[in-house]
């Protein structure tokens, strides 16, 4: 196994390419998840206090062995804990949960556009923490070009990273781009485009697309290892996810290989610039606000 090489955000903070994710994984099965990933080689481990499992990370961190200098946490403040004071108490609770003084990077879980204020206000209590050494680097997940636009018209912090939806399916160049020019890393959930919240999806599975297919029988890779060096090669964070010991392995086997021009060309006109997860706008209070327990 390569060293994963590392990605230097716009406040020179490092991070490892690709990190090992915890969405939707249950709390009684993210212990052995988080374990099998760090003795596979993974040193940055991305969760949320919305997962329901930021304790069961940092105790998986804790008992590995793993000097915690050398794994780079992320973990994310849901929409509810937005408003200054309640970010900031939402960072007491996440670090509380995980069991560590800093949070290598802390970020807003989405935009929440129908309430932007009291997005901007989570944002500068993100700053305050960045400011006073609690955390290492500040960003923001699922935020859309008017949203990072109307972000940096107030911030005195450009985000280090937007985690975003990106796979071959659905590449958000317009956000990517933006980001771009703005110094902002662009970080991909559903990397491998295996997470959809529509049964109505018109998304057919990245990992039966014959295209991708015939590029990992060229290279003698799975599909997945495929699309996860496509991400690299362009210089995208991932975050993909397991609880299978070899899938979380084969995943992080992807160092000792490289994508032609014509390969990645061809993955980048799968795009088909319909999203899999829900829209920035359909995540309201209403609709999916809930309470982020103290503990």
């Amino acid at each position: 196994m390569r060293a994963i090489p590392h990605l230097t955000l716009n406040n020179g903070v490092e991070l490892p390419a690709i990190g090992f994710g915890v969405f939707q994984t249950p709390p009684d099965e993210t212990r052995t998840a988080v374990d099998a990933a760090l003795a596979a080689g993974y040193r940055h481990i991305d969760t949320a206090a919305a997962y329901n499992n930021e304790r069961q990370v940092g105790e998986a961190i804790a008992k590995s062995g793993v000097d915690r200098a050398e794994v780079f946490i992320e973990t994310k403040i849901w929409i509810s804990d937005y408003g200054y004071d309640e970010t900031l108490h939402g960072f007491d609770k996440s670090a509380g949960k995980l069991g560590v003084d800093q949070i290598d990077l802390l970020i807003l879980h989405q935009a929440l556009p129908s309430e932007f204020g009291r997005t901007l206000e989570a944002y500068r209590a993100l700053e305050t923490l960045l400011a006073g050494g609690r955390v290492r680097a500040i960003g923001v997940s699922n935020f859309m070009v008017e949203h990072l636009t109307a972000l940096l018209d107030k911030a005195t912090v450009v985000p280090a990273v937007n985690q975003i939806e990106v796979h071959p399916y659905f590449a958000q160049r317009q956000v990517q781009a933006f980001g771009a020019r703005h110094g902002i890393l662009a970080q991909a959930w559903s990397p491998i485009g295996g997470i959809t919240f529509y049964r109505d999806s018109p998304h057919t599975s990245t990992l039966q697309d014959p295209v991708i297919g015939e590029i990992a029988a060229a290279t003698g890779k799975t599909p997945a290892q495929v699309m996860l060096r496509w991400h690299l090669q362009q210089g995208r964070s991932v975050i993909p996810k397991s609880t299978k010991p070899a899938r979380i392995a084969e995943n992080l086997d992807v160092f000792d290989f490289d994508l032609t021009g014509e390969q990645l060309a061809a993955i980048d006109a799968l795009d088909t610039d319909t999203r899999g997860g829900p829209a920035p706008e359909a995540i309201t209070m209403a609709t999916f606000g809930r309470p982020i327990p103290e503990a």
